[in-house]
């Protein structure tokens, strides 16, 4: 996939306002769906376990995070355009075509290629809303310059601080860090368990209390800080009146402006 991103620019105008709504029409896309959950939450627990440990840099267990959710983005992407997604989402991009297929993929991609300079990128916040209704899930997501939430966790990553501190502080600030990292470690454990709470596996849990259910999530940088939250959220009952057949976009919904509103994002504000 690496070609792809090379060439893709972003095209923000296609997340603005939307969502992706997909059907849920049997076993089979449940099951789905929750696998896909699931290397989330197993994403959150591993980030916890590398940040736990004082041998591994803080990056390390960052870009292990965004390589799993970056799996279940290009599972999505293949499911909807086929193995050449990137050429979908890049004709809908240049206006060679305009198609619910080249939509979907053109929202994925420009999501995962945002996604993946949050590593380098610092002031930009990326906040995922995924909502489980009866017949369908939907995705939003949303990139922001700030967010306020007083439930977030914030730490410290000394690999990326440009500050020269004297010698007799270095010591200090590596303790407060990795006690920092300690801290976003049980955070993370207890996202993975609100993942797995809120899109339970349909062959152990009845419909009746499954088929609603959602998070919201946040994380940014800000220099050599990090900060991570992870909630949920629960989803409008009224939002869809008709059963949809085949994925495909959507308005953000009430959820997204609550969500935002809640969470006080600043700067600009894509969704």
């Amino acid at each position: 996939m690496g070609g792809t991103q090379d060439r893709f620019n972003g095209d923000t105008r296609v997340l603005h306002q939307r969502a992706v709504r997909t059907p849920l029409p049997d076993a089979e896309a449940e099951r789905l769906f929750h696998e896909n959950m699931m290397t989330i939450a197993d994403a959150q627990e591993r980030k916890a376990e590398l940040l736990a440990d004082p041998d591994v840099p803080l990056l390390v267990a960052y870009e292990e995070e965004v390589d799993r959710i970056a799996e279940s983005f290009e599972g999505r992407l293949r499911r909807v355009a086929g193995d050449n997604y990137g050429e979908a989402a890049i004709a809908y991009h240049l206006g060679e075509r305009d198609d619910r297929v080249g939509a979907i993929a053109a929202y994925y991609l420009e999501a995962l290629w945002r996604l993946q300079q949050q590593a380098t990128v610092t002031d930009m916040v990326f906040s995922p809303l995924i909502l489980r209704y009866p017949d369908s899930f939907t995705v939003n997501v949303r990139f922001a310059g700030e967010y306020a939430d007083p439930d977030s966790v914030r730490y410290e990553s000394p690999e990326h601080s440009s500050e020269e501190l004297a010698e007799e502080y270095l010591e200090t600030y590596y303790a407060e860090s990795q006690y920092s990292q300690r801290q976003a470690a049980a955070f993370h454990r207890e996202a993975a368990a609100i993942l797995r709470d809120q899109f339970p596996d349909p062959d152990e849990v009845p419909f009746e209390e499954r088929k609603y259910g959602g998070i919201v999530s946040a994380g940014s940088r800000r220099g050599s800080t990090f900060s991570a939250m992870l909630k949920p959220v629960e989803p409008d009952r009224d939002r869809f009146s008709e059963p949809v057949a085949e994925t495909t976009l959507v308005g953000a919904g009430a959820e997204a402006r609550r969500t935002e509103r809640a969470l006080r994002f600043g700067g600009e504000i894509i969704r």
